[in-house]
């Protein structure tokens, strides 16, 4: 797999060599390896090591519902009262992030209604917050640690 533009962590991989898995640490289990999955592993790490998010108030691939279509967020971070505070959405690494990738993101969050929306493939790492006016998405600077959220 690629290298990543996140810190590196002790990776648990399993299955074979046709089935290559990786340990996800939300999910408690091995899940197929592919390249938007070592994204979300490398990142998830990334916010629970490194930026104090706690993992218990975490989900990676959260089921949500519009009328008969099925959608599946692929992180969310939610507050101690379990309102969803952050949707994350991975691409790989080959992705481009584009304003394709940003519409998915708010239509998860016109189910959801979360201050924060994040968006990585690994390489290029995207933060933004709704104005205090609720009108509108402010892009940050960096991701902020979970006690700045």
């Amino acid at each position: 797999m690629i290298r990543l533009n996140l810190p590196p962590y002790e990776i648990k991989l399993g299955g074979s060599r046709e089935h290559p898995q990786i340990f996800d640490t939300l999910r408690r289990r091995y899940v197929a390896l592919t390249p938007e999955e070592w994204v979300r592993q490398h990142f998830t790490h990334y916010l629970i090591e490194h930026l104090g998010y706690p993992a218990p108030l975490m989900a990676n691939e959260v089921q949500l519902s519009v009328g008969q279509k099925q959608l599946r967020a692929d992180s969310v971070l939610y507050d101690r009262d379990l309102r969803p505070r952050m949707i994350i959405e991975y691409k790989a690494p080959m992705v481009s992030i584009t304003q394709k990738v940003f519409n998915q993101i708010t239509a998860y969050n016109l189910l959801l209604h979360a201050p924060w929306l994040v968006v990585s493939n690994g390489l290029s790492h995207y933060c933004c917050k709704l104005s205090e006016d609720g009108e509108k998405y402010v892009f940050v600077d960096h991701l902020p640690r979970y006690e700045e959220l």
